[in-house]
C-alpha cells in the first residue's frame, strides 16, 4: 500500500489532490519535492504548486512570527496552536532553523518538540534550513507555504530570528507578528532599523514580568508610525505563554488583521504581490541586476507578474530559462 501511494505521488497532480485532503504522508512528500533541486523534481514541483495555486485558499491564514532570538517565539507559537486547536482549526507550521555548517540542513532543536502537540494529527510541523538567507527565511518557504495553505486553516511561518534586515517574512505572510522581549532594548533597535513599520501585530512576551512588560508595550505604541485613515494600525498585545495570559487576545488580533485584509479585497492582492516578489528575488539572486535588466527591469517585470495569477515555481523556471537564453545570445554577451 505504501509503495502504491508513493508511485501514485510521482504524479504531481495526484499528489496535490492528496495534499488538499490533508494526507500527512502526501504533505511530507510534497514538501520534500519542493526541497529537491534536481531538474526532474523541479519540473514535478512546478506542476504540483501550479495545481495548488489554482485552488481557492481564501479560508486559510498565513501568519509570520518573527522576533529576536530568545524572545519566546516558539513558546508563544505553541500556545497559539493550543488556542486554534481549541477552536477546531487545523495548523501547519514551517519552522525555519539555522543551517548546519556541515550538511546545510536544518539544525533541529528543542523548539520543534515545544511546538508539537502529542498525537494531534491536525497539526503538521516541518523544519527547514535558512541556508544562509539574511531575511530569516528559507528560499523554499514561499512555495512550501502554498502546500500548507491548501491543507490547513492556519499556516505559521516562524523565522530564525529578526535582525536589522531580517524582515522577509512580511513578504510571505498575510499577517506578520513580531514578538518583543521586555527590557531587552529591542524597541530601540527596531526604531533604528525601520522594522517598526513592518509588523501588523506586536506581541510583548513575558507579561508576567508586570511593569517591565507594560512599559515595553507602551514604548511600542508610542513609537508606531502614524497611519492614514483606512490603513491598518498595528496592534500591541501583552502575552505570557507560561500562564496563557493574553494569548487568546493575540489570536483575536491576528484574526482582526486578516478580516481587515479580506474586507478591503486586499488578501488576494497581497498574496499575488508576495509571489511576484519571490520570483523577482530568486532571479536577482541568481543573475543579478544585469539578468533582471535583460527581462525589462525590475519594475516592468513586477508589473507583468502582478497581472497574472501565478504558479510561482513554474513562472520562475520559465523566466530563468528566458534569462539564460538571453545571456547566451550575442546581444546578451558582456561588452
Amino acid at each position: 500500500m505504501i509503495r502504491a501511494a508513493l508511485e501514485n505521488w510521482l504524479d504531481p497532480e495526484a499528489l496535490a489532490d492528496a495534499v488538499v485532503l490533508r494526507d500527512r504522508a502526501a504533505i511530507a512528500a510534497a514538501l520534500n519535492l519542493i526541497d529537491d533541486r534536481r531538474p526532474e523534481a523541479r519540473t514535478r514541483a512546478s506542476i504540483l504548486t501550479g495545481r495548488l495555486a489554482a485552488r481557492p485558499s481564501a479560508r486559510a491564514h498565513v501568519i509570520g512570527i518573527t522576533g529576536p532570538p530568545g524572545s519566546g517565539k516558539s513558546t508563544l507559537s505553541s500556545s497559539l496552536i493550543e488556542v486554534w486547536r481549541g477552536e477546531g482549526r487545523t495548523v501547519g507550521v514551517l519552522a525555519v532553523d539555522p543551517s548546519s555548517p556541515r550538511t546545510g540542513g536544518a539544525l533541529l532543536g528543542d523548539r520543534l518538540r515545544m511546538l508539537r502537540p502529542d498525537g494531534d494529527d491536525a497539526v503538521f510541523i516541518r523544519s527547514l534550513a535558512s541556508r544562509g538567507e539574511l531575511g530569516g527565511l528559507s528560499p523554499e518557504a514561499g512555495p512550501m507555504s502554498l502546500v500548507m495553505l491548501a491543507a490547513f486553516d492556519v499556516v505559521v511561518v516562524e523565522t530564525v530570528g529578526i535582525g536589522q534586515s531580517e524582515i522577509d517574512v512580511s513578504e510571505l505572510a498575510d499577517t506578520t507578528c513580531c514578538v518583543v522581549q521586555p527590557a531587552s532594548g529591542d524597541t530601540v533597535q527596531f526604531l533604528k532599523s525601520g522594522i517598526m513599520e513592518v509588523p501588523d501585530v506586536f506581541a510583548v512576551s513575558k507579561a508576567d514580568l508586570g511593569a517591565l512588560a507594560e512599559r515595553t508595550a507602551l514604548e511600542l505604541k508610542e513609537a508606531l508610525p502614524r497611519r492614514a485613515e483606512g490603513e491598518w494600525a498595528a496592534i500591541v498585545t501583552l502575552v505570557s505563554a507560561r500562564s496563557g495570559t493574553g494569548v487568546s487576545d493575540l489570536a483575536r488580533a491576528l484574526d482582526a488583521h486578516r478580516a481587515w485584509l479580506e474586507a478591503g479585497g486586499r488578501l488576494d492582492d497581497r498574496r499575488r504581490r508576495h509571489q511576484a516578489r519571490w520570483i523577482l528575488k530568486r532571479l536577482r539572486e541568481e543573475f543579478g541586476a544585469h539578468g533582471i535588466d535583460r527581462l525589462g527591469g525590475a519594475e516592468g517585470l513586477l508589473t507583468e507578474l502582478l497581472r497574472e495569477r501565478l504558479a510561482p515555481l513554474a513562472r520562475h523556471e520559465e523566466l530563468r530559462h528566458r534569462v539564460l537564453s538571453l545571456l547566451r545570445s550575442p546581444e546578451g554577451e558582456p561588452t
